[in-house]
């Protein structure tokens, strides 16, 4: 069985439920509760096809034509049937060559979401536990140091060392609270300092999270949701669990078995590299992506793939870890990989770059909607949905309520968010009441 963190809070949140529920029932009624949260399409709408295929043609086209990106691919599925799968654009737009279905895309963060199912896996197969200390599995994490930020009597910063009040778990790497961040992103702080330095050199995995086990904790274990490093860390201990690299556990667990043939960290064949889908001049920058190996299998970031491969992934995913009648992960275990786990119950907080965003809790490697939101109107969806993206833009969203799934992939800047954002509402806009 799998547990978490929660099984050890259902009690008092029991109780706290109860409580909310009798406050709520003073001064909410039940239909205006019932029309707030419904923030998917009615009851009655069904998915108009060719509503949905002419205003994601249009919208594409429209954004191709203008130059703000070099081409996608949307695959949307409904009912467990693709109803609309197409590319558009250039794959390449310094030779012209046109997006093809088979293009290959960086994944980005999206490889966080295969990391946490590899992980899942081993918690399955009883190699594993949640709460099980990382040191376990690298011992270089048992002693922890938070950096904290201050300054000097002569106006100098300093950073100040203060242990760890407790080991970071494995269940803190998945949630990202374990107190590792990233050095790239996030403000000017003497500890993304200390995390922006370790990226010299060419290391592997095993190398890698030495480095991070010597370096300073942004945070406390367990207090702040602080994206990072965690999953690069998780990839290490899936190697020490499984005595494999992380590839090769992977590929041998879950890529071959789902079809996978295109997902790897790394592109070497010339014809895989013909594929590869560039960004825009302006949006490309230095930094590592799949044409240039090295020796790092960055479980937080460096996976490439296909349209075709992930939309298996994610309809794996869709079917609650089963695809084509084998099992991937346990139900218990896809629940705990697809809940919120960092709920105001929890004492968790979320930093300004809380990237789940408005509505959304957080899972293992997932964002989990749980409400409405602030917004008004609401974004679309369901409650239940679970969804992610990488820095490049490649997006999924899974909601198993409306049995409807959103796959874009794309190689962009900045730009990505508003892409991702503007199809979501297309997709549910097309939903009609009969």
């Amino acid at each position: 069985m799998v547990r978490t963190r929660a099984d050890r809070r259902v009690l008092a949140a029991a109780w706290r439920a109860v409580a909310l529920v009798c406050v709520l029932a003073c001064f909410v009624t039940a239909p205006a509760l019932a029309a707030r949260e419904r923030i998917g399409p009615p009851p009655r709408a069904e998915l108009s096809r060719d509503l949905l295929a002419s205003r994601i043609d249009n919208f594409f086209n429209a954004e191709v034509a203008a130059g703000k990106i070099p081409g996608a691919i949307v695959e949307i599925r409904h009912r467990g049937e693709t109803v609309y799968a197409r590319a558009f654009g250039l794959q390449n737009v310094d030779s012209g060559k046109p997006m093809r279905d088979d293009a290959i895309f960086e994944l980005h963060s999206v490889t966080k979401t295969i990391t946490s199912v590899a992980v899942m896996m081993l918690v399955d197969d009883g190699k594993l536990e949640l709460n099980d200390p990382v040191g376990k599995y690298i011992p270089a994490f048992d002693r922890m140091f938070v950096g904290v930020e201050s300054k000097a009597d002569n106006g100098n910063r300093q950073l100040d060392l203060v242990p760890a009040k407790r080991p970071i778990t494995i269940e803190d790497l998945l949630l990202h609270t374990s107190g590792i961040t990233y050095g790239f992103y996030g403000g000017d702080s003497m500890v993304k300092w200390l995390y922006s330095a370790m990226y010299f050199g060419d290391y592997d995995n095993e190398e890698f999270a030495d480095r991070i086990a010597h370096a300073v904790l942004a945070d406390q274990p367990g207090t702040l949701w602080n994206y990072g490093h965690s999953y690069d860390v998780l990839g290490r201990v899936v190697e020490v669990v499984s005595g494999q690299s992380l590839y090769a556990f992977e590929k041998q667990r879950l890529l071959d078995p789902l079809g996978m043939t295109d997902t790897k960290f790394f592109l070497t064949d010339p014809a895989e590299r013909a594929r590869y889908a560039q960004r825009l001049p302006k949006d490309r920058r230095e930094e590592r992506n799949a044409l240039e190996p090295t020796r790092w299998q960055s479980g937080g970031g460096g996976m490439v793939s296909t349209r075709r491969d992930l939309s298996r992934f994610v309809q794996m995913l869709e079917n609650g870890g089963e695809f084509e009648g084998r099992r991937y992960l346990s139900p218990s275990a896809f629940k705990a990989m697809t809940s919120d786990h960092i709920g105001p119950e929890t004492g968790i907080k979320r930093n300004e770059h809380y990237y789940p965003g408005d509505g959304f809790g957080y899972g293992y490697g997932y964002a989990v909607r749980t409400s409405a939101g602030r917004k008004q109107p609401p974004d679309p969806g369901s409650l239940g949905e679970i969804k992610w993206d990488g820095a490049g833009g490649v997006y999924f969203v899974i909601d198993r309520a409306q049995q409807l799934t959103i796959l874009l992939m794309e190689n962009l800047g900045p730009d990505h968010v508003r892409i991702q954002q503007a199809l979501k509402r297309i997709v549910y806009d097309a939903f009609e009441e009969k």
